[in-house]
């Protein structure tokens, strides 16, 4: 009897496990399918009027991480080979102390990118709010999205679901720290989950506010 109630409860724990792991993964799979065909080289992407750069965080000073450094630099260089007029930097800024978008913007004046360039979105902050943003507030319907390979399927899954017509360059400048990408990849996993959660279930409505077209 006791044996008989002991494989109950692990054929019930593996039941749940492979569920819990069908939930995560199916996720990344869609999305991937949703980005194939979609992503190009630097050199061989169709011009846009406009490049996303997403935000990655911040170091304790305010300045920019090494994934983010990489975002910009790659967004600049689209600039330069005339890819792209227009820069929408959009990242976090909650907090006094916590800008994303002007250090995003720095960055990209220390690299020679025009300030006329670079417009900023404050409000930038999950990846669902910056696509949702880009159409609803700054007028966006196509864009070149900049971002690492990692979160890539993610940003053009969102942003073409949410109206703007998407198109991507990776942003993998270096190597990255081994470590930071397992957390990078381990927290796309739930990222993921939860986009297509928002896009086909919850359709959660960002902060908003009143429209700034970038091209009037």
């Amino acid at each position: 009897m006791l044996k008989r109630i002991e494989k109950m409860f692990l054929t019930i724990f593996t039941i749940l496990v492979v569920l819990g792991l069908l939930v995560l993964i199916v996720p990344r799979i869609v999305t991937g399918v949703c980005a194939r065909g979609k992503v190009y080289a630097a050199s061989e992407i169709q011009t846009r009027r406009v490049a996303i750069v997403f935000g990655a965080g911040l170091w304790r000073d305010g300045s920019p991480t090494p994934i983010l450094i990489d975002r910009v630099t790659a967004a600049a260089n689209l600039f330069f080979a005339g890819k792209v007029e227009k820069l929408l930097m959009s990242g976090d800024n909650r907090f006094v102390d916590y800008n994303e978008p002007e250090a995003m913007r720095q960055l990209a004046l220390s690299l020679g990118v025009p300030d006329d360039a670079v417009v900023l979105d404050y409000a930038g902050r999950r990846t669902y709010d910056t696509c949702y943003r880009a159409q609803a507030i700054f007028g966006v319907t196509e864009a070149i999205l900049v971002t690492q390979a990692f979160h890539m399927p993610r940003a053009i899954y969102l942003c073409n679901h949410l109206g703007v017509d998407s198109l991507g360059v990776e942003s993998d400048l270096r190597l990255y720290r081994k470590s930071s990408m397992l957390t990078w990849n381990l927290r796309e996993l739930l990222a993921t989950t939860a986009a297509l959660w928002d896009v086909n279930i919850s359709h959660p409505v960002p902060v908003l506010g009143k429209p700034e077209p970038i091209f009037p």
